[in-house]
């Protein structure tokens, strides 16, 4: 446990350096709500939420205060809903998505994860149901959140599926056109989703989790930056080299100090329910707050433009030093655990996006050696279906092929064309609308359907 000098050293980061726990997230597992009166279900689903979550916001404040370190959001995750469906039809499945909204507005939470589907080997009817009903579930609720895990390294890629949700993130983006397609935000689309992440859109609680758990986001970007910008300075001043592997043990430090006061946290509010602890997810989640930026980080390495030649290196070094910090300072890092680079929600990367140092397909590099993948990323309300499925086809072979996370969260805005900008505000910011090359040149390869077969490296027993 830290040490009381410690503690006292990471508060210190909170006020110059943007320092929170961006999210404690409470999972559940719901499967025992199930049963074929969709009514009934309905109820099952809200009782048990309301039981087990209704102190969480009220614990994760009283925590917040103790120590000076705000939580950000306080969220739900479920197990996949896309269980409780097998049986019901669409109307059933917006029915429960309501009941999740209602739910998670009487606990006060910020969001509701977990409207979800794994389809990587192929649609059941409970996923496919799910899916048939994104675009009524999604604009019909506030704060309930979707993802759907389409490809594996075990696996391959669903291409049947990306091509079904090509369609359906049109469909949900032009059903919120006066919000400039949002609740296209609230939708993840993976490989090789991990099964406790805390982070949305994309949380849920896999298989093999416990009943219930508390799992906790902590984000650093400006303690980052601080830690990289003091080390500079100091080689300045005293004439001192100062190299990339220097910088790289300075981001190690940082991130120990974060994770260890996320664990410390996490483990308090989980003790404060008596729900067990999880993880802690230390990833580098920006908000659009000058100052608590991927982008900035970036810069700081020497990057004069984010985009540029280099800026893969340096993300894969930033990503490689988080995690060694992290693991180093528990035991239970879990999640996905590195850098984040949602453009909409990260200032510096909006930028980039603008000035046109930064692409969709210079992106799509970077995202090999970061967390996640395309994230928040606004592109044209007329890119077609199978263009933006041959999108997701892209990112999650990326994850396939090297065995990590990846995923897309793509947002066409409706009437918009590329250059213009975007408000979405609050954590999800705002950004130009990215240029999507090469559109409908991928309609038959995406038309071909199937399955993308599993990589040699996935027979590894």
């Amino acid at each position: 446990m830290l040490k009381t000098d410690e503690i006292l050293s990471t508060i210190r980061m909170l006020h110059a350096e943007h320092l929170d726990v961006r999210a404690v997230t409470m999972a559940l597992n719901l499967n025992d709500c199930a049963t074929p009166n969709v009514d009934q279900m309905c109820k099952k689903v809200y009782h048990k939420i309301v039981t087990r979550a209704s102190r969480l916001v009220e614990t994760c404040d009283a925590i917040g205060v103790k120590y000076g370190i705000p939580i950000t959001n306080k969220r739900l995750a479920i197990s996949p809903a896309a269980n409780l469906l097998a049986g019901h039809n669409k109307s059933a499945a917006i029915q429960l998505a309501k009941a999740l909204d209602a739910a998670g507005k009487h606990c006060r939470v910020d969001f509701v994860g977990g409207f979800s589907a794994l389809v990587q080997k192929g649609v059941c009817d409970g996923a496919r149901v799910l899916i048939d009903a994104l675009p009524e579930a999604l604009n019909e609720t506030d704060c309930v959140c979707a993802s759907i895990n389409a490809a594996s390294r075990k696996a391959g890629i669903n291409m049947d599926a990306l091509d079904l949700l090509g369609q359906k993130i049109v469909d949900i983006a032009n059903l919120d056109a006066k919000n400039n397609g949002f609740a296209a935000a609230k939708l993840v689309v993976f490989a090789n989703i991990p099964d406790d992440n805390p982070f949305m859109a994309g949380a849920y609680m896999g298989a093999g989790e416990p009943e219930a758990a508390i799992n906790i986001g902590v984000s650093g970007p400006g303690v980052v930056k601080s830690a990289l910008e003091r080390r500079i300075a100091h080689a300045r001043e005293t004439g001192k080299k100062l190299t990339l592997s220097e910088l790289s043990e300075e981001i190690k430090t940082a991130s120990f100090r974060v994770t260890r006061i996320g664990e410390l946290i996490g483990r308090e509010v989980a003790e404060a329910l008596d729900t067990q602890f999880g993880v802690v997810d230390l990833s580098l989640a920006p908000t659009p707050a000058i100052g608590d930026s991927i982008g900035e980080i970036l810069q700081t390495l020497g990057l004069a433009h984010i985009g540029a030649p280099g800026s893969t290196a340096a993300i894969a070094m930033l990503n490689d030093a988080v995690k060694k910090g992290g693991l180093f300072a528990s035991s239970s890092v879990g999640g996905l655990s590195g850098a984040f680079i949602p453009v909409s929600e990260d200032s510096a990367l909006s930028a980039a996006a603008g000035a046109g140092h930064l692409s969709i397909e210079k992106l799509e590099a970077m995202t090999a050696v970061c967390s996640v993948g395309l994230d928040m990323i606004l592109i044209p309300g007329d890119t077609p279906p199978e263009t933006i499925a041959g999108i997701m086809a892209d990112e999650l072979a990326i994850g396939v092929i090297n065995n990590k996370t990846t995923a897309t969260r793509l947002v066409p805005i409706p009437g918009k064309k590329a250059g213009e900008k975007v408000e979405f505000g609050g954590l999800f910011g705002a950004s130009p609308v990215m240029e999507v090359r090469n559109v409908g040149a991928s309609t038959q390869f995406v038309k071909f359907g199937g399955r993308i077969p599993a990589p040699l490296q996935s027979y590894g027993n």
